[in-house]
């Protein structure tokens, strides 16, 4: 089951799920039907607790069982400072990136502790980490909220056999910075190629992120091959988070040393 699948990681995380040979369940606000017959899609918003309700329901209903949860519904949430903050709109942020992640693991979990197995992934970020990593307070402090709330689930359903990780994605690129700064759905879709471009260097990793890499560490954490890695938030940013790039470090260091020789002389 993958909320927020319609576009981006999302539609990512289908076609990598459906690759590998999972049945999905697909959700989103605007989500089209499936000519797949493995493949089932359930349009509307997963902060919904109807719609969430309803989306676990359908899973069950078509497959028999839920094996692998994604919550990867999310969205820009308002930018600027604190004293401009308007608080429907903060409210309206943090019901689209905290309370659907709630909701999906709260009606996926009866179901999970029947099996007596399951995997919660939940989208995190590195804004969640570290402050400065997103044009908007709100959604630096609602993944935030994702990854510690991550922990505290599992800490209570590893003990039925589930296991509940995050995944932090660095700079990918989708649309998702489009909508941060104001374009339609339509014009931020138009984005990545940009993106990849812009953030090519931001990290050592000479490239921009991509949706096939958090894809990949999805399908890990949906498999046995991670059956003892619970409450865990897996960075995948290419480091981005981990320091100062070498050469930028190099580059001051050299700048240092001329400083120290002009001065000097």
């Amino acid at each position: 089951m993958i909320t927020g699948a319609s576009q981006g990681i999302g539609a990512g995380l289908v076609k990598a799920y459906r690759d590998r040979g999972f049945r999905v369940v697909a959700n989103s606000r605007s989500i089209r039907s499936s000519d797949d017959p493995h493949v089932a899609t359930v349009a509307g918003d997963i902060a919904d607790p109807a719609v969430a309700e309803r989306v676990v329901a359908a899973a069950v209903e078509k497959f028999g069982r839920i094996d692998c949860l994604f919550n990867n519904a999310g969205g820009p949430a308002q930018t600027g400072g604190i004293e401009g903050l308007d608080v429907a709109r903060f409210d309206a942020g943090m019901a689209t990136l905290v309370r659907s992640v709630m909701l999906g693991m709260k009606h996926a979990a009866p179901h999970m502790r029947r099996q007596g197995s399951g995997s919660i992934i939940n989208n995190g970020s590195i804004a969640g980490r570290l402050a400065g990593f997103s044009s908007s307070l709100v959604y630096g402090a609602a993944k935030a909220a994702v990854i510690h709330l991550t922990k505290c689930v599992a800490m209570e359903l590893g003990e039925a056999g589930i296991r509940v990780n995050s995944i932090s994605p660095g700079a990918i690129a989708t649309g998702i910075f489009g909508k941060a700064l104001g374009l339609s759905v339509e014009a931020a879709e138009k984005t990545p190629d940009v993106m990849r471009e812009v953030y090519k260097a931001a990290q050592p990793i000479p490239r921009a992120g991509l949706p096939e890499d958090i894809a990949h560490a999805a399908v890990f954490l949906a498999s046995d091959e991670s059956s003892f890695i619970n409450g865990h938030d897996l960075v995948v940013d290419g480091a981005i988070t981990g320091g100062r790039n070498w050469t930028a470090q190099q580059q001051g260091l050299a700048a240092l040393r001329k400083a120290f020789e002009q001065g000097a002389g």
